[in-house]
């Protein structure tokens, strides 16, 4: 080898000054770049719970003094449900006797109904919690003189009650608690239909295809699967699992005579579907991962093909596997369009007791909420995006702990 070539003396320390330079300067971009990134993402975090949390004035339709001379607050169960007794009409009380027992209700629940049904609020107007911080006198200020019988407190939207509730028409009485549940089933049915399939095909396209050009057409083609936009997916949806396949998603074929195709078991599978290409590719490569040392052994001792692939091979790619089961989880709890499509309801109080149900899901009612034009459901979009997020980092964490427990097991 020529050693000419090489810079030496004074020619080689400027060239590699001129390499420290480079360097520095790619590493203070590749900061920046995580700076802006760590910034953007506390301004999210931060308008999102600004949104939560601040104060309300709102004022009472019907004077509380008109049914009970005691405060709200001091009223007991038993005196809440003989003022919902004597002031709800026959019909109403009925009704909501049937959707659960107003005997067996508790006092928190009895409480609600009186505001919402009886008294009922009208919100005024609400601040951010920037606001309600930085400019708490100027806003009583204003309420005192825009609102006079208005009451003003710093409130939470995002509170166990939130979270326990369905959806009302009252934001101040709205929840997410048939979101919650929705969504959950949704999520779960996606992935008992996805994960075998994509860990399956995974499995057949890396161990057991060869390599021609109609499997090189397949790979390609789940490759692509995976960019497609998800109201694509909404469209595949509609047009098989809602109304192809509308005897099984409904439930006729199984004696349920009250639903049509689109339920969510039809959103459930929709979403199976978006995220399948996805579980395919991470399979593959964390199958690919696995050192071909390992198949070689098993085939010197005469394990067959399946043999080493259930006993060696899939044991040591299955924490990769939950990986992109962890990937699936986070993409299909956050999707919107393909939810619109397939049917899902903007406006349900009825929780889903099976996948033949009726159904909405976080995201739809996060969406739902940002359209109306009043600041009160704006801030309750803000709490449910809480929600939405806690949910998914719940998921994210438990799939995170099982893969951990299966990489130390194998």
């Amino acid at each position: 080898m020529n050693q000419n070539h090489y810079p030496k003396d004074e020619a080689f320390h400027k060239s590699l000054s001129g390499r420290y330079r480079t360097a520095s300067i790619w590493q203070g971009i590749f900061f920046s770049a995580l700076a802006i990134a760590i910034l953007s993402l506390i301004a999210l975090l931060y308008n999102v719970v600004d949104g939560a949390f601040g104060y309300v004035a709102y004022e009472y339709k019907k004077d509380p003094a008109s049914f009970t001379t005691k405060a709200l607050d001091d009223l007991t169960q038993q005196e809440l449900l003989e003022i919902l007794t004597t002031n709800l009409s026959q019909g109403a009380f009925t009704k909501l006797d049937n959707e659960k027992p107003m005997t067996k209700r508790s006092k928190s629940d009895l409480y609600t109904l009186v505001l919402e049904r009886l008294i009922q609020i009208d919100t005024q107007q609400t601040w951010s919690m920037t606001d309600s911080i930085f400019r708490a006198d100027e806003i009583k200020a204003e309420v005192a003189k825009q609102y006079p019988d208005a009451k003003l407190e710093f409130r939470s939207w995002l509170t166990p009650v939130f979270l326990s509730t369905p959806m009302s028409s009252k934001a101040e009485f709205a929840g997410v608690r048939t979101a919650i549940l929705g969504s959950l089933w949704m999520v779960g049915i996606a992935i008992l239909f996805a994960l075998p399939i994509g860990t399956g095909a995974a499995i057949y396209l890396q161990e057991y295809a060869s390599k021609n050009f109609i499997n090189n057409i397949i790979q390609t083609n789940i490759n692509n699967l995976a960019g497609v936009p998800s109201i694509v997916y909404g469209m595949l949806g509609l047009a098989i699992f809602v109304r192809a396949l509308e005897p099984f998603t409904s439930g006729s074929l199984f004696g349920v005579t009250d639903s049509n195709g689109r339920t969510i078991l039809s959103a459930g599978l929709t979403m199976g579907t978006l995220v399948l290409p996805l579980i395919i590719i991470n399979a593959q490569e964390a199958i690919k991962a696995v050192p071909d040392s390992l198949r070689q052994a098993a085939f010197g001792v005469g394990a067959t093909r399946w043999q080493t692939v259930w006993h060696h091979v899939l044991p040591n790619a299955l924490p990769g596997i939950l990986t992109g089961s962890i990937l699936a989880v986070s993409r299909a709890i956050g999707e919107t369009a393909p939810l619109i499509v397939v049917g899902a309801s903007t406006f349900i109080s009825i929780d889903p007791d099976g996948p033949f149900s009726k159904f909405t899901a976080l995201p739809i009612q996060i969406y739902q909420w940002t359209t109306r034009a009043q600041s009160e459901f704006h801030s309750i979009a803000a709490a449910a995006i809480i929600v939405l997020l806690i949910l998914l980092l719940t998921l994210n964490a438990s799939a995170i702990l099982l893969r951990n427990r299966v990489q130390r097991k194998y």
